[in-house]
């Protein structure tokens, strides 16, 4: 008997090129790598116009904040500046009317001792203001009771309240006999409620 052929091995089939073949390995370069790194560390655009905004905005806030205490502390200060003021004026005031109602006094003293010749209704009282910036002869020399006749501070005038002896004391017109005492023309109120013009 003649020998059996071999089985026949069977054949394998071709590639089929649709078939995927696995993902494939990738290769990164160095410059790659630092490239990636760099654009995924950038931040967006959109996010980086948000933080300028913000900071823009929290300038803004600050400013205003800023002007309105400026301005509250200046609304503050005017009536304090304008009190300063007005108190400065009445501490004035009253130096004035001291220095006046002593230099008359000084006069009449004076005249009480003979030192010099008066009218005889004035009651050794000087006939006006000038009387005693001019002053009176004594002897060989002249005697001046007050340097100047001081501006009122309420009116910004020289031009005095004047009272005379034979006046009532609330009279607000003047005889003319003397000057017995002084007062300001300003009708206003001082800080403690007082009429200046009872000074």
């Amino acid at each position: 008997m003649l020998p059996s052929p071999p089985p026949e091995l069977p054949l394998s089939s071709p590639p089929d090129h649709h078939t995927p073949l696995g993902p494939r390995p990738s290769v990164c370069h160095p410059e790659c790598s630092e490239g990636a790194a760099s654009l995924s560390a950038a931040p967006a655009p959109a996010e980086h116009c948000s933080q300028t905004s913000s900071q823009a905005g929290l300038t803004l806030v600050e400013l205003i904040i800023t002007v309105a205490i400026v301005a509250i502390l200046a609304a503050a200060a005017v009536p304090i500046a304008r009190f300063q003021v007005r108190r400065e004026k009445e501490r004035e005031l009253r130096r004035d009317l001291w220095e006046m109602r002593d230099a008359i006094d000084r006069y009449r003293d004076a005249a009480e001792k003979g030192a010099f010749q008066t009218k005889a209704d004035s009651m050794n009282y000087p006939p006006d203001l000038q009387t005693l910036v001019d002053g009176v002869d004594v002897q060989t020399k002249k005697v001046r009771f007050l340097r100047r006749i001081p501006t009122d501070p309420m009116t910004n005038s020289t031009d005095w309240g004047l009272r005379a002896n034979q006046d009532d004391p609330d009279s607000d017109s003047f005889g003319g006999q003397n000057v017995f005492d002084i007062h300001t023309k300003s009708n206003a109120t001082a800080l403690d409620g007082t009429k200046y013009s009872t000074w």
